[in-house]
């Protein structure tokens, strides 16, 4: 997708010198970048590539010398992530779907598609849907009876969407993902080993055998506007309330989030996070990779959890925790400190060990 270097300083807010006519097809690491390419230095440890490459232009830190680095033309970027994200929305040319229905698509004719959608072949839309204008939905997704989904929507191959699944504008869910399964919810017709070692946190009275009663998902599951969820993440239904996800927050791949979860606007679940039924996150939460939430707490607003870091009490508003249990990262980074120094003290243990015996 081809721009001049105008059009992107001018969508990016950057500052441009040079040449600002030249046209470039796609971004490219400095050493890799050819002509028609805007090579990628925003730090100067990156520069040394620019000689090993052949771009005429380059995404620049403030202050560099471009001239210097023998360049025709250049766009700096105080902010280098945020000029990224504007960058590769300009080049992002997005999936391959046809306007339009594809023929090999199978629509109940009680679903409504808003006005420019466009559904590729294998797709299957079920009774009583509704799909805003402008959606894309790749192949082989599945929309199940009664859900909704608003405009602007990009809905990529394999997808599942369950039955009534309500979902905002401008959502992105990545391939494989699946909103609205029903919840892991069972119960034993007598108290469970579970039940028993949450109460006495360890004793067991006997050990017997027990067998599990599903109990169904009645609810479903509610997204807000502008949420991605990633490939092959998985949202449960709520059992009889919805499960709900606030406007703006981002799921990476391999999240699950429990039956009931409630997350809150614009936070960040990243990979192979997992959160148990019916607890809550805030708003502007991040739950680094790996992170794992208990059943039935709180995590405050702004809270930020460090990557593996196990949550299993209620978590106050703009903590920063890490760790297993989660601590404050700062008692946790003592915790490190001193498991490191562990080896050393067992030794001065056994030397003093050694002295107190022969006294």
């Amino acid at each position: 997708m081809a721009h001049t270097l105008r059009d992107i300083a001018l969508a990016l807010g950057a500052e441009g010198a040079g040449n600002l006519d030249l046209i470039v097809q796609r971004a490219t690491e400095p050493q890799a970048a050819g002509p028609d390419d805007l090579a990628l230095a925003m730090d100067p440890k990156y520069a040394g590539g620019l000689s090993q490459g052949r771009a005429k232009a380059a995404l620049l830190w403030p202050g560099a010398d471009w001239q210097a680095l023998g360049l025709e033309a250049a766009l700096f970027a105080p902010r280098s992530r945020l000029a990224m994200a504007g960058l590769s929305r300009m080049l992002d040319e997005g999936p391959d779907i046809a306007p339009g229905v594809h023929p090999m698509a199978i629509i109940d004719p009680t679903a409504e598609l808003g006005e420019g959608a466009a559904i590729a072949p294998f797709v299957v839309i079920g009774r009583g849907v509704r799909i805003g204008p402008r959606a894309r939905i790749a192949s082989h997704v599945s929309i199940a009876e009664g859900a909704a989904i608003g405009a602007d929507a990009l809905i990529l191959q394999g997808a599942r969407i369950g039955a009534r699944v309500r979902i905002g504008d401008r959502f992105i869910a990545q391939p494989g993902c699946v909103i609205g399964g029903d919840g892991f919810s069972f119960v034993t017709p007598e108290k469970s080993g579970v039940e028993e070692i949450r109460e006495t946190l360890g004793a067991r009275d006997a050990i017997r055998e027990q067998s599990w009663t599903r109990i169904h998902s009645l609810g479903s599951v509610t997204i807000g506007d502008d949420v991605e969820v990633g490939a092959n993440a998985a949202i449960d239904r709520g059992t009889i309330r919805d499960t709900t996800i606030g406007n703006g927050t981002k799921i990476d791949n391999l999240v699950h989030l429990g039956h009931n979860v409630q997350v809150g606007n614009d936070s960040l679940i990243c990979g192979q996070v997992g959160v148990a039924g019916s607890s809550r996150i805030g708003n502007r939460v991040v739950l680094a990779g790996q992170c794992g939430v208990s059943d039935n707490i709180f995590v405050g607003d702004d809270v930020i959890a460090g990557g593996s870091t196990k949550i299993f009490t209620n978590v106050p508003a703009g903590r920063v925790i890490l760790g297993s249990p989660a601590v404050k990262m700062e008692t946790q980074m003592e915790i490190n400190k001193a498991l490191r120094r562990l080896p050393r003290l067992a030794a001065t243990v056994a030397e003093l060990q050694k002295i107190v015996s022969k006294l």
